[in-house]
């Protein structure tokens, strides 16, 4: 190779490179926004068709997930015309490039302009027991995203099942499973027996569970779990992340696993954590259309 084609080839490579890191810290997290849909057909579901809109890891905060941002994904939601808006957790930001901390009582109002036919229901994530220090000191709730939402309307479920008639579902929401931080330890308020046990009939269940670890726990009468936090290991590349915030690895990274008769669907959600940094991961609502 000569001296010029080395400085050529050299400077293609930094360019390259400033691309990509232009990309991955500033457009892909901050700019784009898709719809990513799944259509799933079980033999067993015996509810009428349902559409349901997931928002997860909002991980809220200036420069990169600001309130004019929520209102974006709010307004993209409601033009889906969903039955039902599910919040999957993950509201608080944390990484560390947030200049400007968004508190639940701002974020709450944006998220109760969300429209769906049969209502928005939400569970709690890690960073939303961490983010609260009050929580963390008492050892339990309330939690101050969970009173924020529901002082707007949004219904909080924690370890709680609920039938929604008008679709022949039951929702059931787990509690998080890494709530609280304790010697060195993660300590989780989830309790999926004793939420499941609130369940009374046959009708097909949907559960929101904020870590996609406790899907090898969740029964097979449950007909779709779905889950957050990985956001997809933020870098994602052929379909594989090198960095999963999860035990089972790319097991649960990303999009719709099914194991036996159990289905899962892992959102790659809005914000960031740790790194305000994606690449092969566009910040998503995700849609699951669900019909025998």
């Amino acid at each position: 190779m000569t001296r010029r084609g080395f400085i050529k080839g050299l400077l293609a490579s930094t360019l390259a490179g400033l691309f990509v890191a232009a990309w991955a810290f500033f457009f892909e997290p901050s700019v784009r926004l898709r719809v990513r849909k799944w259509r799933l057909r079980r033999k067993d579901w015996t509810a009428p068709p349902l559409r349901i809109a997931v928002l997860s890891d909002l991980h809220v905060g200036e420069p990169y997930v600001g309130l004019d941002r929520i209102e974006q994904v709010v307004r993209r939601t409601n033009a889906l015309a969903p039955d039902l808006v599910l919040l999957l957790g993950d509201y608080a930001g944390h990484h560390r490039v947030i200049t400007g901390q968004i508190e639940a009582r701002e974020l709450a109002p944006v998220l109760a302009k969300l429209e769906a036919r049969n209502g928005v229901y939400a569970v709690l994530g890690n960073h939303d027991w961490w983010d609260d220090r009050d929580a963390q000191r008492r050892g339990a709730g309330p939690n101050k995203f969970a009173e924020a939402f529901q002082q707007q309307g949004i219904k909080v479920l924690s370890n709680e099942a609920v039938r929604l008639d008008d679709l022949g579902i039951w929702l059931a929401g787990l509690e998080d499973q890494l709530a609280f931080r304790r010697g060195g330890r993660l300590v989780g308020l989830d309790d999926l027996p004793g939420t499941l046990e609130q369940v009374t009939d046959d009708a097909p269940i949907v559960m929101m569970a904020h870590e996609p670890d406790i899907f090898p726990k969740v029964p097979d009468n449950v007909a779709l779990t779905l889950s957050g936090h990985t956001h997809g290991g933020q870098v994602r590349l052929f379909g594989w992340s090198p960095v999963v915030p999860s035990k089972y690895g790319n097991r649960y990274a990303y999009g719709h696993v099914r194991e036996g008769k159990r289905d899962l669907v892992v959102s790659g959600g809005i914000g960031c954590s740790i790194l305000p940094v994606r690449f092969g991961v566009t910040p998503e609502i995700t849609v699951i259309e669900m019909s025998a």
